[in-house]
């Protein structure tokens, strides 16, 4: 699936792997509001692709992602409004309320995993929109940065609340607070990112492959559990894995899954549908 109309963000879906990609080289990838239109509006429609299995999202070009554009803090300077407005496709009543922090936590909200794959530069809101994805594979020499506090802002597109999840909260604070630079390595070991690759697209798109080959069911409810903890009681939390360990044993997915092992040979499954299992 190709979207030829889609401005600033290209999405092809092959084998179940949705490849999405910023694609506004010439200026790093950085946030307008065309581009903040485009991560909605492409993350909305692979939320009703029952066929899509994983998602790699990844920058054009020199970098993932160089944060707001710079006309954007001409604007400020010169006491002008800086808005990111989006008409939305679909119904939302989701957290995320104004248009930035939609254009990062889309990506949180899609039923499958999300791998960002993260070269150059992520700084400021191109960061934020990393913390939307699952995991997080990182170049070693990537440069990233909560980079608000040096125009003299907050983060706003959802990562005051998702990096100290990641990082913890005293971390999240001093990157917040100072908005220094960490290379991937150093991002990697304060948890920032998940790991490291040469090449973080070409070991995205390999694990996006990995987990497209497993039951959409199980992954699926696997995120769905996995974003409870911490964020809902224990009572829920066990009440939760019970509901989806009881709706996954004996579908036809898992059955294949369970035949496929005993016969060594690979699953073949069937795309869930929009509400959940087949």
């Amino acid at each position: 699936m190709t979207d030829p109309d889609e401005r600033r963000v290209s999405c092809t879906v092959t084998d179940g792997v949705a490849d999405v990609r910023l694609d506004r080289e010439a200026k790093l990838n950085a946030l307008d509001p065309a581009m903040a239109s485009a991560l909605i509006t492409t993350g909305q429609r692979l939320r009703r692709d029952t066929g899509v299995r994983a998602v790699v999202l990844s920058g054009n070009g020199r970098a993932f992602c160089a944060g707001l554009d710079m006309s954007s803090f001409q604007a400020m300077a010169d006491n002008e409004p800086v808005r990111l407005n989006h008409q939305e496709e679909y119904p939302y009543t989701g957290p995320a309320r104004a248009t930035g922090q939609r254009a990062a936590y889309v990506w949180a909200e899609l039923p499958v995993p999300v791998i960002a794959a993260v070269h150059g530069v992520a700084f400021g809101g191109g960061l934020q929109i990393a913390l939307g994805a699952d995991i997080r594979v990182v170049a070693p020499d990537a440069r990233l940065s909560v980079m608000e506090i040096r125009w003299g802002l907050v983060p706003d597109m959802t990562g005051s609340q998702l990096l100290p999840e990641l990082v913890g909260r005293d971390v999240a604070k001093e990157l917040t607070f100072t908005g220094r630079v960490v290379n991937g390595e150093e991002a990697a070991r304060i948890g920032l990112a998940t790991k490291v690759a040469d090449d973080p697209r070409k070991a995205a798109l390999a694990l996006a492959a990995e987990i497209a080959g497993k039951n959409p069911d199980a992954i699926r409810g696997a995120k769905r559990l996995l974003d409870l903890a911490g964020r809902t009681g224990l009572a829920d939390g066990f009440t939760a894995e019970q509901r989806e360990i009881g709706a996954l044993i004996g579908s036809p997915n898992q059955v294949e899954a369970v035949r496929a092992n005993l016969e060594e040979r690979a699953p073949v499954f069937t795309d869930p549908g929009e509400e959940g299992y087949a």
